[in-house]
């Protein structure tokens, strides 16, 4: 296995990206069906501090992301690859991975410069993998990388408390949008290029919001998680590689360590994913660990794999969906199959069929790349 695809990390992935991909929609159109049309404010997004269901699916993503690179750093080494060469490799990754994500905020489609949206998810994703990868490249002893991680973390939460926004007032709230040290950053570096504000009740800059969620307050423990992940990646891969209850144990051990962490870290500096704070970083890390080392036992231990196709159909092209979903007109080719079966049911029934039928019409579009064997590689 030291080399080879791991099937539960395209499985737990493909799980992760459902929730992308009309997962979301579903779960809180079940929720209304059953009498509970106010689930969805608890399910999605925490509007600053605290955690909800859908802030765990993004850093999940590069936790799994950090992963999946030492197999592949070990693959390249097999085939002769330096260690410059892969780490060349990783800088065109993470930077394919940015300027998709600026393509993503819709730059192409109109062409306006003065005030495209620099961050972005795949942006995120891409540089902190990238450094993480460069990390885990050139640190080679195991405990030297854990002292990197937990120094990035520290270093981050000593800045964020003592460094603040110039201009800040005696007492100022050093995790609030207006005088975090990385969100002044955002609106001063990127202004006029952050995410343009959307009513989502944090207060306005110019237009914009105060700083940017993908922007420069999380890059650092961002690329914490992505290492958290190569942790975990790296404990799967060692040895003679066999899928064991053991290394399965042990990453839910370590799932647990990482969230303890995490939780006692809160009580310094509150858990936020739009800040992707130390604890949040700790937290969810250990949070995406727990559901990895399920997929693993239940998928490369147990050998229960047919259950998961459905999410490896999903895992293998994960970056193409979430792409695709902005390209594709997959709800005009959803109400073409779909709103007529909608129609023949009560309001609350048809909606939790077109949510249904919209992730049906995204995986028979992946499903039909999975059998050409068309797999989009960054």
């Amino acid at each position: 296995m030291n080399g080879k695809r791991l099937a539960s990390l395209d499985a737990v992935r493909g799980f992760d990206m459902l929730f992308i991909m009309g997962g979301e929609g579903l779960v809180c159109a079940v929720a209304a069906l059953f009498g509970f049309p106010e689930f969805g404010k608890t399910f999605g997004h925490v509007p600053w501090h605290g955690l909800h269901f859908m802030d765990l699916v993004f850093p999940t993503f590069l936790f799994l992301a950090g992963a999946s690179f030492p197999f592949s750093a070990a693959a390249s080494a097999a085939r002769g690859l330096s260690r410059g060469k892969v780490a060349l490799r990783a800088l065109r990754r993470g930077l394919t991975l940015f300027a998709l994500g600026v393509v993503y905020g819709g730059l192409l489609a109109n062409f306006n410069f003065s005030d495209f949206r620099v961050w972005s998810v795949l942006g995120r994703i891409g540089l902190a993998w990238m450094f993480a990868a460069w990390i885990y490249l050139y640190v080679r002893d195991a405990r030297a990388r854990i002292g990197v991680t937990a120094g990035l973390l520290a270093a981050t939460t000593l800045v964020t408390l003592f460094v603040l926004a110039p201009g800040a007032p005696a007492g100022a709230d050093p995790f609030s949008p207006e005088w975090n040290l990385g969100c002044w950053l955002d609106r001063t570096l990127t202004a006029g290029h952050t995410y343009p504000w959307a009513g989502s009740g944090v207060k306005e800059w110019a237009g914009r919001k105060l700083f940017d969620p993908e922007g420069f307050a999380g890059l650092v423990p961002a690329i914490a998680t992505a290492l958290l992940g190569m942790f975990a990646g790296d404990l799967v891969r060692r040895g003679d590689g066999a899928a064991t209850n053991r290394k399965t144990g042990q990453l839910f051990l370590y799932a647990l360590v990482c969230a303890l962490a995490g939780w006692a870290l809160s009580f310094v500096f509150p858990v936020n994913k739009a800040l992707w704070s130390p604890s949040f970083a700790l937290v969810v890390g250990g949070i995406s660990c727990a559901a990895f080392a399920t997929f693993y036992w239940l998928v490369d231990v147990k050998g229960w794999t047919k259950w998961s196709f459905f999410f490896r159909v999903i895992g293998m092209n994960s970056i193409t969906i979430y792409l695709a979903q902005t390209v594709i007109g997959f709800g005009h080719a959803r109400d073409f199959l779909f709103k007529g079966l909608a129609g023949c049911f009560p309001a609350s029934v048809g909606a939790v069929v077109m949510q249904l039928g919209y992730i049906a019409t995204c995986w028979a579009f992946l499903y039909f790349l999975y059998r050409k064997n068309v797999f989009l590689k960054v």
